[in-house]
């Protein structure tokens, strides 16, 4: 679904150039939750904007079911992070002038869904935000916005979700059930990266991808091998 080849971003920073990224190789299949792993600074949330179109790389290439996204143009970029990426930042981005349902149900009707109300309202519901839909961003806790802002990414019902820290901003508890909601996307064929510096979380997928110093370090099983949800303690 995804192949990514010898994908590099670089940064000047005066006579300084900082490799985010440096030559990175992978592929990820349909249907695959995959985290990548590492401390601040090694190229995760990068590589995520740059498979997401918000970016472009210095050097390398990304395709999607064998089309170089690359290469596209803004008007490309836009249109392929409108139909098949779902986004879950890591600040959020909600409209502060929006209520919660409004905020979810904007990206819907971006993507032209028919439903999109009750789409969106079922999405805030499957978070644990049924009784706060009407509420707007600032009268929201930071757990809640981060769950609002997965509901926005779900409603999409994209082929991938790009998840930055998804659950930095939640309690242990919430943070659990939202990581079974995105386990459970598996069940409609659709691709999840899951950035986190939290091993913990890593033991959850089938496939660890660790990055240190924008390249890969180690890509494979979990160390010690895969368990359940009930199972983490962070």
């Amino acid at each position: 679904m995804i192949e990514i080849k010898k994908l590099s971003k670089h940064y000047k920073m005066g006579e300084v150039t900082v490799k985010a990224l440096d030559g990175v190789s992978l592929q990820v299949e349909q249907g695959e939750t995959v985290v990548l792993l590492g401390p601040s600074g090694s190229g995760k949330t990068t590589l995520l904007n740059l498979v997401g179109a918000l970016d472009r790389p210095t050097e390398g290439s990304i395709k999607f079911y064998e089309t170089e996204i690359t290469r596209y143009n803004r008007r490309q970029q836009f249109k392929f992070r409108r139909n098949k990426i779902g986004f879950i930042f890591q600040t959020f981005n909600l409209f502060p002038m929006l209520s919660a349902l409004e905020n979810v149900q904007y990206v819907a009707n971006l993507g032209r869904m028919k439903n999109s109300r009750q789409k969106s309202i079922e999405a805030l519901k499957a978070v644990g935000l049924e009784e706060r839909i009407r509420h707007f961003p600032h009268q929201l806790s930071g757990g809640e916005q981060q769950r609002v802002a997965i509901a926005r990414a779900l409603v999409k019902e994209a082929p991938i979700i790009l998840a930055d820290e998804p659950t930095g901003e939640l309690d242990f508890r919430t943070g659990k059930q939202i990581l079974e909601l995105l386990l459970r996307q598996q069940n409609n064929g659709t691709t999840v990266l899951l950035v986190t510096h939290n091993r913990e979380i890593a033991r959850i997928t089938d496939r660890v991808i660790e990055l240190h110093s924008g390249r890969i370090a180690e890509d494979g099983q979990p160390k010690n091998g895969k368990v359940s949800i009930e199972d983490l303690r962070w």
